[in-house]
């Protein structure tokens, strides 16, 4: 999209690929990952939602941009490239850093944006800097699994070019403010293990909203992936629950 790259990976009910009437579900990884962070949960989401899972300029093996994107132009960048396959209405699940390209998206083009579920939002004021989130990624990586951190690891390393760029960006990103000014249903999701994104702060981001509710899964950061089948469901019930709403 005008010189910067971006993936998309497009999973959907069989024969249901370009199905207009299909609910979408996007999905945006966080700093450092890559959609593989989401393999599990949308291969479970892709049996009845037509799902996009986004791999971010500089993440995933998509060529680096060799300058900061702030969140702003992520959101953009996104939206952008979904409307060219055709779809313009979708949920906007985030993951981590990925909760504020959801945020910005649902504020900057709400024509395209019926809700958003923020998994695992990031960054807690009381914790926004660069040691305190290494440290609790290192103890997030004790609960995450081989597999999960088979996935960080190697995605971190070949995301480093970039990494260093999207850093500012995201430490700054004013999370609550953002979501105070949604119109859009909001839906957080902690796992309740997760020592990067704290209960308090996540309730905090829920309580932001007057249509937020937060909920815990069994797990981890990544808890779409270790409870991939109760978070397609919670997504699932969720945009069931907001439809319904809409038609009263």
């Amino acid at each position: 999209m005008d010189g910067v790259p971006v993936r998309l990976r497009t999973l959907a009910p069989a024969g249901r690929r370009r199905d207009a009437l299909t609910p979408t579900v996007l999905l945006v990884h966080g700093i450092g990952m890559s959609s593989r962070s989401f393999d599990r949960s949308q291969q479970t989401l892709s049996r009845t939602h037509r799902t996009v899972a986004v791999d971010l300029p500089g993440f995933g093996g998509v060529p680096a941009v060799g300058r900061r994107l702030e969140v702003a132009e992520l959101a953009d960048l996104v939206v952008r490239a979904v409307r060219r396959c055709g779809i313009r209405q979708s949920v906007v699940v985030g993951q981590s850093m990925g909760t504020q390209v959801a945020v910005e998206a649902a504020l900057r083009h709400p024509d395209d944006v019926d809700a958003v579920v923020l998994v695992g939002p990031v960054v807690d004021p009381r914790r926004r800097s660069v040691p305190r989130l290494a440290v609790d990624l290192v103890r997030d990586s004790f609960v995450e699994g081989v597999r999960m951190n088979a996935v960080v690891a190697t995605d971190h390393l070949r995301s480093l070019r970039q990494y260093r760029h999207q850093l500012r960006p995201m430490l700054r990103y004013p999370m609550l403010e953002s979501v105070s000014r949604l119109d859009v249903p909001v839906l957080v999701v902690r796992g309740a293990e997760d020592p990067i994104t704290r209960h308090a702060w996540a309730a905090r981001v829920a309580g932001m909203s007057v249509r937020g509710v937060l909920v815990e899964l069994r797990g981890p950061h990544h808890v779409q992936e270790h409870q991939p089948v109760a978070f397609a469901d919670l997504v699932s019930e969720f945009r069931r629950v907001q439809t319904l709403e809409g038609l009263r």
